[in-house]
């Protein structure tokens, strides 16, 4: 995998474990089932399939990516992955429809965009607990209440924004009761410690940045949790129609490293953080600070939520926000853009032994 912003990856060479068995029985382990799936995987045959990725720098992005290529999920798949990074969702759709990358990974805000009918979702890969409603003590700020007449930071279209918009909503205030500052993440860091602005909306890592910029005049008013009751917020992978139709089988090889990629992160989520962390060229403590930001789900949650209806109703519950807040005018089905098959059928293939 390439990252354009930072330049090549060492690529990481992972020893294959053997596991001997014990005894003559001929009932067989877990680890050796899934080390012989893996070597029948292993030996699957691909035509190597360039593509450009947009990513963000955090745990729910680009932990995915550097965890594919570390664990050879890519490679395994015939996959040449160029990684881009972006500050957030809406550029990266902008990105795809002008043909800059093919697929990228989106956050809550830019769901809308897709069911606007400008990309596809084809993999759910967590549910955020990442955005956060930072305020600044010192200019007066404790409380939602208090952003009323406030300068507050916030970038259009992110769930970070999404947040924002619910949080003035049950408190009895509306956006144009306080006056927004659009910025990208990395603009809000500096302008909450420099004071230019009073609050922000934001997600992880910038928020533990700003908490720890601003010390004990840093004060979270909000974030995902506080609103789980009312909705989940779904972080997913997506790419235009067009390349979905053109190229089904990369979009499925690529789909199953992806799972791939979410199962070992779960089951190994500060390795990842310190993994991502280098990847970014961050603080590897604040990434470190950023793993309880997303419920880290694996493919098998993902299988039986295709089930049972689960995830379906994470995108129908998600699509109900953007038509309550009036982000979108009307309710589309979400089988006009989630993909639902492409995700079964990359787990199905990694688990046909």
């Amino acid at each position: 995998m390439r990252k354009k912003m930072y330049g090549l990856i060492s690529a990481i060479v992972v020893a294959a474990v053997i596991m001997t068995g014990c005894g003559g029985g001929s009932q067989k382990s877990e680890t050796q089932k899934k080390a012989e799936n893996t070597e029948n995987t292993s030996k699957e045959k691909f035509e190597t399939a360039k593509i450009k990725a947009g990513y963000m720098p955090n745990l729910g992005s680009a932990a995915i990516y550097i965890t594919a290529e570390k664990m050879g999920y890519f490679k395994e798949m015939g996959l040449d992955v160029e990684t881009i990074q972006f500050q957030s969702g809406p550029p990266e759709i902008a990105a795809m429809a002008s043909g800059d990358i093919q697929i990228c990974q989106i956050g809550h805000g830019a769901h809308a965009l897709c069911a606007e009918g400008q990309a596809d979702i084809f993999q759910i890969v967590s549910t955020s607990l990442a955005d956060a409603i930072i305020g600044n003590k010192d200019k007066g700020v404790n409380s939602i209440k208090d952003l009323k007449g406030k300068r507050v930071a916030t970038s259009a279209g992110t769930s970070a924004e999404a947040i924002f918009n619910i949080a003035l909503e049950e408190n009895g205030l509306s956006p144009d009761d306080v006056e927004t500052v659009e910025m990208d993440t990395n603009g809000m860091v500096s302008a909450m410690v420099s004071g230019s602005v009073d609050a922000c909306a934001t997600w992880a890592p910038n928020n533990k940045i700003i908490e720890k910029q601003l010390g004990d005049n840093a004060v979270v008013l909000a974030t995902n949790e506080d609103y789980i009751d009312k909705v989940t917020f779904p972080d997913s992978f997506a790419t235009t129609k067009e390349y979905a139709e053109k190229n089904h089988d990369v979009l499925v090889r690529f789909t199953r490293a992806i799972q791939k990629a979410m199962d070992y992160r779960a089951e190994n989520i500060e390795e990842v953080a310190k993994w991502t962390a280098q990847f970014c060229e961050a603080d590897e403590q604040t990434m470190l600070d950023t793993i309880d930001t997303g419920n880290w789900i694996t493919s098998d949650f993902v299988a039986k939520g295709l089930g049972d209806g689960t995830i379906k109703k994470y995108y129908e519950n998600q699509q109900k926000v953007f038509i309550d807040s009036g982000r979108l005018t009307k309710e589309v089905p979400v089988d006009n853009y989630v993909l639902f098959d492409i995700m079964q059928e990359a787990y199905d293939a990694n688990h046909k032994n």
